[in-house]
């Protein structure tokens, strides 16, 4: 019985570290949020809606392009759009009441705007809460992904990353892909909710390109409806983990998920991963990403939602 007991407490995904070190994300409890109002054109209906930030408690009034508050590391897939004049919004992301605080709630659905001979669009659009930045207003779905900034300065060596989290699942057996300019397609394949936390070693050459060693991996799937589990955490595996038992290539393969940051003159540009580091490197940037399905933009099932609470490191 005290070896069943011991290797339950040291199993793959849930680990513990003894003298472990807890450090949590800024605003990692999800408990303080910033509520945008956006004022949608009338041409679409002249709605008001709301868009929710991670980041000290405030609201904000008008068509303003976000730029993040109070220091807070946390963007999402909550845009303000403006595309051919025309102001329109997406809420994937809401904060959501959990015990006497709150929690994020991470959303795939259908979003549409549809007006007569100017314009007429119906995507799919994912959940996702990452580290870094968001560059508005989004001016159309081509390219969409240059707008975001993935990935904060970090120089640490966490054993771990810890959070709360649930999953539902849509239950379709495949996905569909909708971006707006073609016709709805299946995409073969179940969709899940996806964890990915990638510490890289970042350079950058006289061209502006952005060069990256993968430093550690911690990435996981949820494919199957669970309730709240708390404190999960997962393993952050340093160098190359190719021959892991725990790898992944569809998940873990470098220049996985085409991460694009900002490079030293405003630029965004595509992170060229192109290397695993040796496994005692220092990193200079950490990319933590929650979304809710798989399989990049404008392709999920409506109906997945991904909740997240209390997001830490473990040392």
């Amino acid at each position: 019985m005290k070896l069943v007991a011991v290797m339950a407490l040291i199993a793959f995904p849930f680990i513990a570290y003894a003298q472990e070190k807890v450090v949590p994300l800024k605003y990692g409890n999800m408990d303080q949020w910033v509520t945008r109002k956006i004022h949608e054109s009338g041409v679409i209906g002249g709605d008001t809606k709301l868009l929710y930030e991670v980041g000290p408690t405030k609201v904000i009034e008008g068509n303003e392009a976000y730029v993040n508050q109070g220091g807070s590391p946390w963007a999402n897939s909550n845009v303000m759009a403006k595309v051919m004049g025309i102001v329109k919004t997406n809420t994937s992301v809401y904060p959501e009441r959990r015990g006497n605080g709150y929690c994020a709630r991470l959303e795939t659905h259908i979003e549409s705007v549809k007006v007569l001979g100017l314009v007429n669009i119906t995507v799919l659009a994912s959940g996702s809460m990452f580290l870094g930045d968001m560059k508005e207003p989004i001016t159309g779905t081509k390219d969409g992904e240059k707008a975001l900034n993935s990935g904060v300065k970090f120089t640490s060596r966490p054993k771990a990353v810890r959070y709360d989290y649930k999953v539902q699942m849509s239950g379709e057996a495949n996905r569909i892909k909708q971006t707006g300019f073609s016709r709805k397609s299946v995409v073969p394949g179940q969709d899940c909710a996806i964890m990915t936390c990638l510490l890289q070693k970042r350079t950058e050459d006289a061209n502006g390109n952005i060069i990256a060693k993968r430093v550690g991996t911690a990435v996981v799937r949820y494919s199957r409806t669970e309730g709240w589990n708390d404190k999960a955490t997962y393993e952050i595996k340093y160098g190359d983990i190719t021959h892991d038992s725990s790898y992944d290539p569809e998940l873990m393969k470098l220049g996985v998920g085409g991460y694009y940051a900002r490079n030293s003159k405003g630029e965004s540009v595509l992170i060229q991963e192109n290397g695993w580091a040796d496994s005692d490197e220092t990193p200079t940037h950490l990319i933590l990403q929650f979304t809710s399905s798989l399989g990049g933009a404008f392709v999920g099932s409506p109906g997945n939602k991904f909740w997240i609470d209390n997001v830490c490191l473990v040392y």
